[in-house]
């Protein structure tokens, strides 16, 4: 059963002019794994190439001045994206699951608190809560309700000892688009450290970071920001950060680290107490790059457009008897069920590959096989439509 494109799928900017000055992999591929690894633009692969010049002709500039500037750009560019009250209080990190290991080892902890989160969290989001049961910390992971955590659901869990709600603002398997304004505002009334993991949505839905009452943000840059791998970056609210102590501390993480033979351990005053070692400086200039292309497109236009076309997807999978998981609050992300067992999802997901369709295969807690198929600013209701028809060829063949 064919559906008619609703009128509603209409971008605020021209996709099909940033198809061809940005995403040449959409002349050949349709690319529906943005939850997984997006293509960088081409204006970000431009900007890596670069460096890698400076690196093979100046390395000392590329390490020097540029990269301070290329550093302060790219934190600039993330407070203006999630209305951080200062780029101080962002730093550049690896990736997601860094972030949340310096966050969770800083804070001062006390035996008998509690972290409450709930059961379709990427491990990224899990394991470095649950690594504080050394410290008497209990991690309370809690059933999902519609796809992810929501305020009712925590306010069934939280006590007197709660210290942090964590959550995905996008969840990762369902799709399931958490209210982070009405999380934010429980733990507010009830002094709980709020914690976002952003990695499938910072690129996509506006976020506040001062309205929505976040504590402290995550993301690595590969899949909504559109950044390069190794690269992304951790928010911490300023008044939050005098107190956490980092259990790393690197040359470039304390005052008067310019002066390398007087050791001090007293940390920097701002997010740069989780500097460590040397500064992917490829990655940095990538990332800045792929920031400059979400300000020109306006997240808020990304997220209408990206938004509908997940929900057109959603009613077309249905319409063909497919057992949607994702949930009517969703962002990017649809989930569905296209054959009974592991094997036969495993190879419509190969021979969609074969044909140029990029997807993947999840499973849930049971063990159970899913298909993903995420989406960026730059797909289209027609390659929705064109992958409906190879699913089911797919499916067809002996």
């Amino acid at each position: 059963m064919a559906l008619s494109v609703p009128q509603s799928i209409k971008a605020a900017y021209d996709v099909q002019a940033l198809r061809e000055a940005e995403f040449p992999i959409s002349r050949e591929s349709v690319y529906m794994n943005h939850a997984g690894v997006s293509p960088v633009p081409r204006r970000s692969a431009d900007a890596m190439r670069q460096v890698v010049e400076y690196l093979l002709m100046d390395p000392a500039a590329a390490f020097g001045a540029s990269f301070m500037k290329t550093d302060h750009a790219c934190r600039e560019s993330f407070r203006a994206l999630i209305n951080a009250q200062s780029a101080d209080e962002i730093v550049l990190v690896q990736s997601t699951s860094l972030a949340l290991n310096y966050l969770a080892t800083a804070i001062p902890w006390v035996s008998g608190q509690n972290v409450v989160l709930c059961d379709v969290e990427f491990p990224s989001n899990v394991y470095p809560w649950m690594k504080l049961a050394e410290r008497g910390v209990e991690t309370r992971i809690i059933p999902a309700r519609d796809g992810g955590l929501t305020p009712d659901a925590v306010a069934d869990a939280i006590d007197g000892q709660t210290r942090v709600v964590t959550v995905s603002a996008v969840q990762f398997f369902t799709g399931h688009r958490s209210d982070l304004a009405a999380l934010g505002a429980l733990c507010r009334e009830r002094g709980i450290l709020f914690v976002v993991d952003a990695i499938q949505a910072v690129g996509h839905m506006a976020i506040d970071v001062q309205g929505m009452n976040i504590a402290a943000l995550a993301s690595g840059g590969q899949k909504s920001l559109m950044g390069p791998p190794g690269q992304g970056f951790l928010y911490v609210r300023g008044d939050l950060i005098p107190d956490l102590s980092p259990a790393f501390l690197s040359a470039a993480s304390v005052v008067d680290y310019l002066h390398w033979l007087q050791y001090k351990l007293t940390p920097l005053p701002g997010a740069a107490r989780f500097n460590t070692g040397t500064p992917n400086i490829v990655g940095t200039a990538g990332l800045l790059a792929s920031l400059s292309l979400l300000h020109e497109l306006g997240v808020s236009n990304i997220d209408a457009y990206t938004t509908a076309l997940a929900g057109y997807a959603v009613d077309s999978l249905r319409a063909r008897g497919y057992e949607v998981i994702t949930p009517a609050a969703h962002g990017p992300i649809v989930t569905f069920r296209a054959a009974p067992d592991d094997a036969t999802t495993s190879a419509l997901v190969s021979g969609l590959a074969a044909r140029r369709f990029f997807v993947v295969k999840h499973w849930d807690r049971q063990g159970n096989a899913y298909i993903r198929v995420s989406l960026h600013g730059y797909n289209t209701p027609d390659e929705i439509d064109r992958f409906l028809v190879a699913l089911k060829e797919v499916g067809s063949q002996p």
